[in-house]
């Protein structure tokens, strides 16, 4: 149908879509979707507008968008083992504007990871609305590329913010919730764990959670989770009225749901998206089932047999490796930056991303690494062989950035390698 009604747009979706199929798309923060997820995306619902909250909408004809919000909420909070969860947040920026709504006054200090050592935009950074209208403060990793809590501890006692975030987009770690959780509350400060790029990871319990050690979760619905982009907000305790304020003299603390829920709506969207809001909750079906934790143990596996073959190849990985999905490659042995690679890679079929590195003496938009995960190649059946291979490509396009006759056979290696593992037929 879209074919013949708008053949230009139906002309470049197909071409993505060519793209996707044949190439290796290896951005920790993306992964394919399962057909379920697309249908519900692809649904009728995106025609209805549900202001509020189930049982509590400012429209008529929302009851069966109740009981699909409401099953999305009750396997949110089944399994990141929450009390409560939000989940209209439109995507995860939105999600952590919505906490600094209800938690915060304008003014009041925020700290979260500096953003050149791999934390994210809405930490507090000072393009952003974090780190405009909150008087942000940053934290960094050491020489080693990894957190040093006591430096951290030291900072958030002189500096005492009432938020401190802890997640990123580039940091190959996992994070000591439980020691970020006492910091944070020996300052009387909130705790927020922004767990976007693990949040599959955790919900197959493979690595830590920080549900118990942080005052609110926040994260996206896509990247390991493999869900549609959509964001979620979660936290322990039971929600009051919603929309009505707060008696005087209540603890926010014990409130965290009903500030939650307010923020959102009315205090910063307004209708959800009600197709999204049925992708997620099938995505978060899917990860209930016994093949997402063996999926999620095969990232893992994946990752760390990419990061030890690629540093057989002679490549430096900041914190000589990794305990997650990602890693991050410091480029400055291989006389080439990080944009110069991206571009070597993607012309061989390799996505991946140029990305600092910590002290990163380059500009953002040329820095000196580049970031790559296993979750897309994972849903698409590969394994640790394949990491080894891949490897090898990776290593072959970049020391060869400039030789056209090497990346067009690796290039052709890479398609050969792509048809033995299509995108929608994974079985996990």
């Amino acid at each position: 149908m879209l074919e013949q009604s708008d053949p230009e747009i139906y002309t470049s979706m197909q071409k993505e879509a060519n793209r996707q199929k044949n190439g290796l798309e290896m951005i920790p923060s993306e992964n394919y979707v399962s057909d379920s997820v697309l249908a519900a995306m692809g649904s009728i619902l995106t025609n209805k507008y549900s202001e509020g909250y189930p049982g509590k909408r400012y429209y008529g004809g929302n009851q069966f968008i109740d009981e699909i919000e409401s099953l999305a909420v009750d396997r949110a909070k089944k399994l990141f083992g929450v009390s409560h969860a939000n989940v209209q947040p439109l995507s995860g920026s939105p999600a952590n504007q919505a906490v600094y709504f209800a938690l915060l006054n304008q003014g009041d200090k925020v700290m979260g990871l500096h953003l050149f050592f791999g934390g994210h935009l809405t930490h507090g950074w000072n393009v952003n609305f974090s780190g405009r209208f909150y008087n942000a403060v940053n934290y960094k990793t050491g020489q080693d590329g990894t957190i040093d809590y006591d430096a951290l501890e030291a900072q958030a006692k002189q500096e005492r913010p009432k938020l401190i975030f802890c997640g990123a987009t580039a940091y190959p770690r996992i994070y000591d919730y439980k020691r970020l959780g006492e910091i944070a509350h020996s300052i009387d400060s909130y705790f927020v764990a922004d767990i976007a790029h693990e949040a599959g990871l955790i919900a197959a319990k493979v690595v830590p959670s920080p549900a118990g050690h942080a005052d609110v979760i926040t994260t996206t619905t896509h990247k390991t989770l493999r869900g549609p982009r959509g964001g979620m907000i979660m936290c322990n305790g039971n929600p009051s009225e919603p929309l009505k304020p707060l008696p005087d003299g209540a603890n926010p603390r014990e409130n965290l749901p009903t500030l939650i829920d307010r923020a959102i709506f009315p205090g910063l969207q307004g209708g959800p998206h009600n197709h999204t809001t049925a992708g997620i909750a099938v995505a978060l079906h899917e990860a209930m089932q016994p093949g997402f934790k063996r999926y999620a143990q095969q990232i893992l596996k994946n990752a760390k047999t990419l990061a030890e073959s690629l540093m057989a190849h002679g490549f430096k990985l900041v914190t000589d490796g990794t305990d997650n999905h990602l890693m991050l490659i410091d480029l400055q042995n291989k006389n080439i930056t990080g944009r110069e690679a991206e571009k070597a890679l993607e012309d061989v079929c390799i996505t991946v991303n140029k990305n600092t590195i910590p002290f990163d003496t380059r500009k953002p938009y040329d820095p000196s690494g580049i970031r790559l995960g296993t979750p897309a190649l994972t849903t698409r059946g590969m394994r640790e062989s394949e990491m080894k291979d891949i490897a090898g490509f990776i290593s072959k396009a970049i020391e060869h950035a400039n030789d056209a006759a090497t990346k067009e056979r690796v290039k052709s290696d890479i398609l050969e390698l792509c048809k033995g593992f299509p995108i929608f037929k994974y079985d996990w």
